[in-house]
């Protein structure tokens, strides 16, 4: 059976929340949409999202790292957002793994966002229905569209590679080699939901640095063992207030 999935490369993440963006834009725009803003530009904001970066440092002074963390909704395999739902608008499908909302059935009673040990549910006010990642379902199905782009927006926005999509039951996919060998996890599997999002682990980068590589040289714009004087000029138009 398929499972898509995306694996997200902590190692190269950023933390420049363009898969945000592009997850908002794009899912505001499609059938999941339109995501609500409540007050985006005041003192407190609110808003629907499907997909989040936390950003958090690790390790000791001096000796931290700062970690960025995109999460969203993991995809489980036995997601315990379905059972849960009292209409069934939260299911699973069958062709490829993808956990979906029916908001034709949602009445936002919050079931599924308890069950989720993720936090990956979010409450639409204006609609009063639930919301979650959807893998950009719409576009990876739309065959309008080339091959190339059949990718949810989120991956196809990341400027780093970080984010892989995938099938996750395909050993030969792009997603299971990474898993494979760059030792990928899952995010809290003692809650037994079997998520198919993976994180790949960061890596100590390192740094070899050779003996000449130590040794200063001169600047090589200077001339006659002086540096080149600026040129001055005169102010210019754009010098003056008009």
């Amino acid at each position: 059976m398929t499972q898509l999935t995306l694996v997200i490369d902590l190692n190269v993440c950023v933390g420049c929340h363009a898969c945000v963006t592009s997850c908002k834009q794009w899912n505001t725009s499609g059938t999941a949409g339109s995501l609500v803003d409540i007050n985006p530009y005041g003192a407190e904001p609110n808003g629907t999202f499907f997909n989040r970066v936390q950003t958090f440092e690790v390790g000791e002074f001096p000796n931290t790292q700062t970690v960025h963390f995109p999460k969203s909704c993991l995809h489980c395999e036995d997601p315990p957002c379905v059972p849960v739902c009292p209409t069934g608008a939260s299911y699973k499908r069958a062709e490829d793994g993808i956990v979906l909302v029916d908001y034709d059935k949602c009445i936002g009673c919050k079931y599924c966002s308890w069950a989720c040990p993720y936090g990956a549910r979010e409450l639409d006010e204006e609609r009063k229905v639930m919301t979650k990642c959807t893998l950009c379902v719409d576009r990876i199905t739309d065959t309008a569209l080339p091959a190339s782009e059949r990718k949810p927006a989120c991956v196809l926005a990341c400027p780093s590679n970080a984010r892989l999509f995938g099938d996750i039951h395909d050993p030969e996919s792009v997603v299971s080699r990474a898993i494979a060998e760059r030792g990928g996890y899952q995010l809290m599997p003692e809650w037994g939901t079997s998520p198919s999002n993976h994180y790949l682990p960061r890596r100590k980068t390192e740094i070899r640095i050779h003996a000449e590589d130590l040794e200063r040289v001169d600047n090589p714009l200077k001339i006659d063992g002086q540096l080149p004087e600026h040129a001055h000029r005169d102010p210019g138009r754009e010098d003056f207030a008009t």
